[in-house]
């Protein structure tokens, strides 16, 4: 401790100084008196300006393992009449390679399309999609009466995108030991909402370990 009163400046030398002292350079220093007011702080600092390769290696995996592994496979639903329509089935059959080698992780599904919507409801008993079509048709009306000014395609053109956007076009699910991991009575329903439909896009893509 005598030593280091009888010393006006206290040198710290970095244990990973890139330079080394071979360079010609001064490693970095604080004064003796800002080295006994806030000792921890300096370290710190000098942590902060020069991370050991091991810390950097840490983080790098870090970042590798959260990024996981990703697949995406974008599925065609044929043309289906307007309602809503229980899709699970398909959406599995087309996307059940990829998912099973994922222990742990979310799908998410985007449906391309502005006149249809995606949701997850009852996979039991069709008298929820026929209610809920009824319910839609409801709330959005067509016809003369209604006061839609975009209807370039006919009276069920803007209605469609309200409902559209109601719902939703995307989805997201977990997954667990290669499965969807979806309640017992929990079904994924494409809605359509145009009279006249064309074939319907989903895009999954997968995220996990």
């Amino acid at each position: 401790m005598q030593s280091l009163l009888s010393s006006p400046t206290l040198f710290l030398q970095a244990s990973h100084h890139p330079t080394g002292l071979s360079s010609g350079v001064a490693p970095p220093f604080i004064s003796f008196s800002r080295f006994c007011a806030g000792r921890s702080r300096a370290l710190h600092i000098r942590r902060a300006a020069y991370p050991s390769a091991s810390l950097a290696a840490e983080e790098r995996s870090s970042s590798s393992t959260m990024a996981g592994k990703w697949a995406q496979k974008t599925v065609v639903i044929p043309a289906q009449r307007r309602g809503c329509h229980l899709i699970t089935s398909r959406i599995l059959r087309e996307i059940e390679q990829d998912l099973s080698g994922f222990k742990c992780g979310v799908a998410y599904l985007f449906l391309q399309h502005t006149s249809a919507s995606l949701t997850i409801n009852e996979n039991y008993d069709s008298d929820v999609q026929d209610d809920t079509e009824t319910f839609l048709n409801r709330i959005v009306p067509e016809g003369r009466s209604a006061p839609w000014k975009h209807t370039l395609e006919g009276p069920d053109d803007m209605p469609a995108h309200i409902k559209s956007s109601m719902f939703g076009c995307s989805l997201t699910i977990p997954i667990t030991d290669g499965r969807l991991n979806m309640g017992t009575w929990q079904g994924i329903w494409l809605c359509e909402h145009r009279d006249h439909a064309t074939p319907r896009k989903v895009v999954v893509t997968m995220n996990g370990m």
